[in-house]
């Protein structure tokens, strides 16, 4: 049993689709209106239907006016890390302190080839991210001028800013050991998904995230654990994720109690408005007070 109570957060997965701009903005509406913590938009630019992430991440922000957004998670490959960090503080900025970064190494590599990006194995991909956390710290830092020589990416004597306009938090969506463990010395949180790291995966992950954290003189609870979890509210039970509101809530009850999730992020079948609706205004409200009550 795993819990490193931190508060309980809640937030939307809307799928970026050109053709549905109006059912995002309902979505992200919906969450700003009824409290939620975060707004994630998968970030896929080879993806011909897909909306371009950044650009719908300042949209988000500019008709909200609470809820934080984040890319979850950022295609290194084909978002370059000094600008990354720039178009992160930048949207920060604008936003009163609203923006969070998720970074990923970056998964099909034909696709990002097929952009100009750089196509890494897996092991250049876990360097590349490693110095892309190092670049993105140093762009965000006071420091006069950042010099850089690695061996996915270079600075030159860049200056950085502007800053942001609160600590950007650096979630990390990773999954081998190598990376977990990068991420329990350097990061700020993880950022796995229902549909690839089941609940009995969890464990293991948390261990390698922790035994990093602190050997590097980290408390554990310091990282967030953010779950994207995929499913839907329906009337009868039809296995983990899918199933009635009181399962859902005990489900969630027991990822963050047992499982040390602390945030969880919705996304359901063709973006249905009715489960966000359900998830805003039944589950979310029932699952804070059942993990309040369980830690009391």
């Amino acid at each position: 049993m795993t819990d490193y109570r931190r508060e309980i957060r809640f937030g939307v997965f809307p799928t970026p689709n050109a053709d549905s701009v109006e059912r995002i903005m309902d979505i992200v509406a919906l969450a700003d209106r009824t409290g939620l913590d975060v707004v994630g938009i998968q970030d896929h630019p080879y993806q011909r239907r897909f909306l371009d992430t950044w650009s719908l991440l300042a949209t988000v922000l500019a008709r909200t006016e609470r809820v934080h957004a984040f890319p979850d998670v950022a295609n290194l490959p084909l978002r370059p890390p000094a600008m990354l960090a720039k178009a992160a503080a930048s949207l920060d900025v604008l936003s009163g302190g609203r923006l969070e970064l998720g970074l990923g190494a970056g998964g099909f590599r034909d696709a990002i080839g097929a952009m100009d990006g750089p196509v890494r194995d897996p092991a250049q991909a876990a360097s590349a991210l490693v110095e892309a956390i190092q670049v993105i710290r140093r762009m965000w830092s006071a420091e006069r001028a950042v010099r850089f020589d690695g061996s996915a990416y270079r600075l030159a004597g860049v200056r950085p800013g502007p800053p942001p306009a609160h600590p950007i938090a650096l979630w990390l969506g990773v999954l081998g050991p190598r990376l977990l463990a990068e991420l329990g010395r350097s990061a700020d949180g993880w950022i796995p998904s229902s549909s690839y790291v089941p609940p009995e995966a969890l464990p293991a992950k948390h261990a390698v995230i922790d035994e990093a954290a602190a050997a590097a003189g980290r408390a554990p609870s310091e990282i967030r654990r953010i779950y994207n979890v995929f499913g839907s509210i329906t009337p009868a039970p039809r296995g983990f994720l899918h199933g009635p509101v009181d399962q859902w809530v005990d489900e969630l009850t027991e990822l963050a109690v047992e499982y040390g999730m602390d945030t969880f992020v919705f996304g359901t079948e063709h973006d249905d408005l009715d489960q966000f609706h359900r998830w805003t205004e039944e589950v979310v409200p029932a699952t804070r007070a059942a993990v309040a009550a369980h830690r009391t």
